[in-house]
């Protein structure tokens, strides 16, 4: 598809401006995200806890606001899962030189005429906790609510910038071919949408599938993949698949594939099935030995599992919060940490250079102008390099080589959409590294 250059920067115009509306729409409340507090609130105190105060899957209360503010730092204690493990390689600390100022630092938010501070923005975007890395040392770390710095979190679509890294170095290694069609590593997936996609369109999320991926409308692909996964409660009389390698055949095709990027988390399922295809062994066991191990971590992550087994690798990955900085650390320093080369440095070069910004208008993401998404990673293009891991409310790893910074964050944004919380983040991050490159 030949595509008119001038209308997508028209378009592009279009949602920065849609951008800088949404703070001015939606006021922000200090004092109700402070409210939610689950410590506050006395989510799952005493044995047992009182029935209101109780959180489980089987009522549906773990994904229900505010108690998803205790669920996310106590994710394997209500879904079945897999270690992610951290094996004998030493585990190396990093430096601290920490500095509180940071807290003062101001910026405008988008759409915004106030000044806000970082520290205010830290509960306006309900932040479980946030780690800054300067130049490889932790200068600024603080936790909130029911996470602590010992305390694993889940990292929702954080995850499938892991998995789009491991499916990178796979490409880099030969082992899989990013033009061949799916159906030639999956003949599983022969008669799927994902059939006669290209490797290289299920990493750039590229592929003309019929999902709607909606957190907050009706989605009826979005149910099914949501009952197979086992992220929500299956009603009943439900006779649809199962487990994700019974859910991804039933997706079928809708439109051409590589001309439009839609993001759809069952192009990182298929991904973990090819990874798994290809080196024979699970996902969960290639990310430890390939980069959790090598990076040198300081605990076990771990990854829920449908009921068969399978780890879900577009939106199931937890750990602790330094372990997840870890990994924007090694990327920023173009795949190597600790002395060992983790990721090969043409596989981060890669990266970081993005996919198609013509085809990332089609995705929508009035907060994301100029951007593009390219092997699970979302990358801006702007004048610092800056490109990140993103998940649902408000995780995320950003990294900003210019400024030599990465973020990390955990939090339990009442929505899922990061469009809630970009007015705020992204202008913050920024602020912060023009505030670090000053000192």
């Amino acid at each position: 598809m030949k595509i008119n250059k001038p209308i997508v920067l028209a378009l592009a115009g279009l949602v920065l401006f849609h951008a800088s509306t949404l703070l001015a729409q939606t006021p922000i409340d200090l004092a109700a995200a402070r409210a939610t507090d689950p410590n506050t609130l006395g989510w799952m105190v005493g044995t047992p806890p009182p029935p209101d105060k109780s959180i489980r899957f089987e009522d549906g209360s773990f994904y229900r606001f505010p108690q998803w503010r205790w669920s996310f730092s106590h994710w394997r204690e209500l879904r079945p899962t897999v270690a992610v493990e951290r094996g004998s390689w030493p585990a190396i600390p990093f430096v601290e030189k920490i500095d509180s100022s940071l807290d003062q630092v101001t910026f405008v938010p988008m759409g915004g005429t106030t000044a806000m501070t970082w520290a205010d923005s830290l509960v306006a975007n309900y932040t479980d906790g946030i780690m800054v890395l300067h130049k490889g040392r932790i200068v600024y770390e603080r936790y909130f609510g029911a996470l602590t710095a010992e305390r694993p979190h889940i990292g929702f679509s954080v995850t499938k910038s892991f998995f789009g890294t491991l499916a990178a170095m796979l490409v880099a290694e030969g082992k899989l071919d990013p033009s061949a069609q799916v159906r030639k590593y999956l003949p599983e997936l022969a008669d799927s949408g994902f059939g006669d996609a290209t490797v290289a369109q299920v990493m750039d999320m590229t592929t003309a599938i019929d999902f709607v991926e909606n957190y907050t409308g009706e989605s009826p692909t979005m149910d099914r993949y949501r009952y197979a996964t086992g992220f929500a409660i299956r009603p009943a009389g439900y006779t649809g698949p199962t487990s994700i390698l019974a859910m991804l055949p039933t997706i079928g095709k809708k439109g051409t594939h590589g001309t439009e990027f839609h993001y759809r988390t069952p192009n990182v399922d298929v991904i973990g099935w090819l990874i798994a295809r290809v080196t024979g062994k699970s996902p969960a066991a290639v990310l430890s030995e390939r980069i959790w191990q090598r990076m040198g971590t300081v605990d076990d992550g771990y990854m829920q599992v449908d009921e068969i087994g399978t780890p879900l690798t577009g939106s199931a990955l937890n750990g602790r919060l330094v372990d997840f900085a870890r990994f924007g650390e090694m990327m920023r320093q173009g795949g190597r940490i600790n002395t060992v080369q983790v990721v090969p440095k043409a596989v981060v070069a890669d990266i970081t250079r993005g996919g198609s910004r013509e085809a990332f208008v089609a995705g929508g993401y009035p907060t994301l102008p100029g951007w593009s998404y390219h092997n699970f990673w979302w990358v801006s293009h702007d004048d610092h390099g800056v490109y990140m891991a993103r998940g649902i409310h408000g995780q995320a790893i950003y990294i900003d080589p210019k400024a030599e910074m990465v973020i990390a964050r955990f939090a339990s944004h009442p929505l899922a959409a990061n469009v809630n919380l970009d007015p705020t983040s992204l202008p913050a991050y920024r602020a912060a590294a023009e505030w670090l490159m000053k000192q």
